[in-house]
């Protein structure tokens, strides 16, 4: 029998982030961080932005391959009807308090959502991609529902005949997006639907290993992507610009949180050593939103900054990554900031839900060890004896 928690011997080594372990293998996604270079199922996310849409990139990470356009007139209209929520998950929605955040009334109502899907606790792979339909059909209309009851807004429903993401924006602000913005919103989702084994998909998949059913493992998904180092990064990124107010103050703010150690959100990234392609793509439909919407001061300071992040950081090879670029973009799309991650998450739940149905397909349970540094002959005192 093995030693569970503090062996003989020399101490392991001990890899706090994970960085360097391979949990599973995947044919996903692939993430080349020299290159920069970020494919879906073995496409180029730059093809896929360009040419693409996110209801045909639902398919390729779900099925693995380009859908034919019937397959692919079928996927939109199924996920179209998937979008409507039941009246108790909006009644749900109306009897939590206002000042949550977006992203917890998102991870309650996954979560209770689950009680009125039948094929819950089904466990087989086509019910199973039934459901990540009905997830992924449904994210956008949760956040909507819950911003537009915390704004004391009329509810507005889902659109069966507007695709995914210009209804997401339509049932958010209360009217139809302009095309420009409508294609922008779409091109956020495909960025984010997918990044490997990030926390929030590693979480999914340790739930899912205890074959827990698929609404568990996406509610793990949604608390992990909570987390300002993760998915709330983005929020964090626009209010510091927002903060800085004029472009000639990026600059210098920069310096002075680089000088104190302070951390610049939306830069740095575990896997990628040179620009994080997604930002590449984000930053110009920033720019172009900004001229539309008559804000290119915000879009300088954002320029500034990462002009001055790079150059201090160079030997670090510190560039801006998804974040930096998505929270502005959000922003200039008509969203609240703490709207972001749960646009984050509209979009990842096309990812969680790959990853776990294809770890399913091979599963074991993720039990990793921890190495123990404790005492190991403490003496039990009775209450009474205790001074």
């Amino acid at each position: 029998m093995g030693f569970v928690g503090k062996p003989p011997g020399d101490a392991p080594r001990i890899d706090k982030g994970l960085d360097d372990i391979y949990v599973k293998t995947t044919s996903i996604c692939f993430i080349d961080g020299d290159r920069g270079r970020l494919l879906y199922r073995g496409f180029d996310i730059r093809d896929l932005a360009a040419h693409s849409s996110f209801e045909e990139t639902i398919f390729i990470l779900i099925h693995g391959r380009l859908p034919s356009k019937e397959e692919l007139a079928s996927a939109r209209a199924d996920l179209a009807a998937a979008r409507s929520i039941t009246p108790e998950t909006v009644r749900l929605l109306r009897d939590i308090p206002p000042d949550t955040p977006p992203m917890d009334a998102l991870r309650t109502a996954i979560s209770y959502m689950s009680a009125f899907d039948p094929e819950r606790d089904d466990p087989t792979r086509v019910a199973n991609m039934r459901k990540a339909q009905r997830l992924i059909g449904r994210f956008p209309t949760i956040v909507a529902t819950y911003e537009r009851i915390r704004q004391k807004q009329r509810v507005v429903r889902p659109n069966p005949n507007l695709g995914h993401a210009e209804d997401f924006l339509r049932m958010i602000t209360g009217k139809r997006p302009d095309p420009l913005s409508a294609r922008i919103m779409d091109v956020a989702l495909i960025l984010h639907a997918d990044h490997s084994m990030n926390a929030s998909a590693f979480a999914a998949t340790v739930a899912a290993s205890t074959l827990a059913d698929l609404y568990s493992a996406i509610t793990s998904a949604v608390a992990t992507l909570k987390g300002p180092l993760h998915g709330g990064a983005n929020e964090a990124a626009l209010r510091t610009m927002l903060a800085i107010g004029r472009p000639e103050n990026a600059e210098q703010y920069v310096l002075d949180t680089l000088r104190n150690r302070g951390k610049i959100f939306g830069f740095g990234h575990r896997v990628y050593r040179t620009y994080d392609p997604r930002a590449l793509i984000l930053r110009e439909y920033a720019r172009q939103l900004s001229e539309l919407r008559n804000q290119e001061d915000l879009f300088r300071i954002a320029e500034i900054m990462q002009e001055t992040t790079v150059r201090e950081l160079k030997a670090k090879q510190i560039y801006p990554n998804v974040d930096f670029y998505s929270g502005l973009t959000y922003y200039l799309l008509g969203m609240a900031p703490d709207l972001f991650t749960p646009t984050f998450a509209v979009s990842r739940v096309a990812g969680w839900t790959a990853h776990v149905i294809e770890y399913w397909d091979d599963n074991r349970l993720v039990r990793p060890l921890d190495y123990y540094v404790g005492p190991t002959d403490m003496r039990y005192v009775p209450l009474d004896d205790r001074t």
